[in-house]
């Protein structure tokens, strides 16, 4: 049998193409899993002066400016006290601003921020569209668990909720 040139082409286009399908399909593995994780964000005064009182939220779940107004009215933080002195304040305030949700190019985090309408600034993660969207098939009666307690409590049932991570083949939903 005769092989044309044509054939040639055709058959080194297809093995091209087939080489390329790969190639992209080891470069891109996994890229949804790893978005599933927000980019790691740390901070020593964070920790303690947040931690001290409630869960750590990741900066990645509310945009900047949400951010700037809550440290701002530290001294009225949900019902609390939570002022802090300025250089403290300070550094906390740009550490949150600077991995917000809108500073960053994870794909995933970028939808927490478009979640966000530019005109709004929501200073609960739970209130983001992208939250009660990943959230709506949650009945009312299961965030009242015992071991749950309130939407804001990402832990109860995200594990790994500090390290940003929201895996949802890991969510463990207490009973």
């Amino acid at each position: 049998m005769k092989v044309t040139t044509l054939q040639t082409r055709r058959f080194l286009q297809f093995i091209t193409l087939a080489i390329a399908a790969g190639v992209s399909g080891v470069l891109f593995a996994g890229d949804d899993e790893h978005d599933e994780i927000l980019p790691l964000a740390d901070n020593a005064k964070w920790r303690v002066e947040c931690a001290s009182c409630h869960a750590l939220y990741h900066p990645a779940l509310l945009p900047e400016r949400s951010w700037r107004k809550m440290m701002s009215s530290l001294n009225q933080h949900f019902g609390e006290n939570a002022k802090l002195d300025a250089a403290t304040q300070k550094e906390i305030t740009e550490f949150l601003a600077a991995h917000a949700a809108d500073r960053s190019t994870n794909r995933r985090v970028q939808k927490i921020a478009r979640s966000v309408p530019a005109g709004e600034t929501p200073l609960r993660a739970t209130d983001t569209a992208y939250f009660i969207h990943k959230h709506n098939e949650i009945r009312a009666d299961i965030w009242q668990r015992k071991a749950i307690g309130s939407k804001s409590n990402c832990a109860a049932c995200h594990a790994e909720a500090e390290k940003g991570n929201f895996d949802e083949h890991r969510i463990r939903i207490p009973r």
